[in-house]
């Protein structure tokens, strides 16, 4: 990667030929070609690598030809694909980054998670001009943030996951929302997991990336496959744990986690959907937590000051 070396990143998303990085420590999100493999280009002008609460950028998501990427000091930027230039800033009125991004088709929604928040909270952000807040959703019982949403088609719901409940670790959740009201209609409850990453498959499946702080906090390192109309799970997999970002591939059937501290280290690890079994691990690297996926391509951010690339890359596999 061009500019300063990869140190440090947050979430990617892969659409239309473009894979998009949050590059903190170049303060821009990095776009790569995903039919060439080759960089295509930088859009600058975010905050760049600072303490957590302002850092940015940091979640991403792709609607159309447009870019919607959150930003420390509770900003969202949304980024013309073909001219490359940021056309809005969009404040959601906290106090601390926009973290992790999701896309409500239905209501023409960009829904952020204002995850550093006292307490954290939900934005819904018009995807049409003027672009303006139109709701908010605080949850004070997400006392350690929020984390992955996602837009589920299947029970048109958004589901967000909430790392611990209460103060609880041992009890987290997946939040179940309608973004046309701004209403939290009920919470599943998800043990020893405190989730990170969320993907919405097919068949109602809904795949819980248990996190890296579920690892530090003593927790077996798993993941979960959740029947996302009731919560009840349908599969764990111990073989792969330690997760933050998850994605679901519709080309190739697989989910991918980007299991940064998977026990032994950081891995991607594949699952499928249909036969609901784990499929293998592939060594990813240093700090590789984020993980997006084109066409059976997978694309995993790793940190400068890796053996493999020292100044920080992108690896891509099949």
């Amino acid at each position: 990667m061009p500019g300063a070396p990869l140190e440090s990143f947050d979430i990617g998303y892969a659409s239309h030929g473009l894979y998009a990085l949050a590059d903190r420590s170049n303060a821009a999100v990095d776009l790569i070609d995903t039919r060439t493999h080759r960089f295509a280009g930088r859009v600058a002008g975010f905050t760049g690598a600072q303490q957590s609460g302002a850092a940015g950028p940091n979640g991403i998501v792709v609607v159309g030809n447009r870019l919607w990427a959150g930003d420390g000091l509770s900003d969202v930027k949304l980024i013309d694909l073909s001219s490359r230039r940021t056309l809005a800033t969009i404040s959601t009125g906290g106090k601390h980054r926009v973290d992790e991004l999701a896309y409500d088709a239905r209501d023409q929604l960009v829904v952020a998670a204002n995850n550093a928040d006292d307490p954290p909270f939900v934005s819904f952000i018009a995807a049409t001009p003027p672009y303006a807040v139109m709701r908010k959703l605080p949850l004070p019982q997400a006392t350690n943030g929020i984390e992955q949403p996602v837009w589920d088609a299947q029970t048109q719901t958004l589901l967000l996951a909430v790392p611990v409940l209460d103060g609880h670790k041992d009890d987290g959740g997946i939040a179940v929302i309608d973004p046309a009201t701004a209403t939290l209609t009920r919470m599943m409850h998800v043990s020893q997991c405190m989730p990170a990453g969320l993907a919405a498959g097919p068949d109602h499946q809904l795949l819980v990336g248990c996190s890296d702080d579920a690892v530090d906090a003593g927790f077996a390192a798993k993941s979960l496959l959740l029947d996302a109309r009731t919560g009840h799970v349908t599969a764990t997999f111990a073989q792969v744990g330690g997760s933050d970002e998850v994605w679901y591939d519709a080309a190739s059937g697989r989910y991918a986690l980007a299991a940064v501290a998977n026990p032994g280290g950081p891995v991607l690890g594949l699952i499928d959907a249909k036969g609901k079994r784990w499929l293998g691990n592939i060594h990813t690297g240093k700090g590789a937590h984020s993980v997006a996926a084109e066409d059976r391509q997978y694309f995993a951010p790793v940190a400068a000051g890796d053996a493999d690339c020292p100044r920080g890359c992108v690896k891509i596999m099949r």
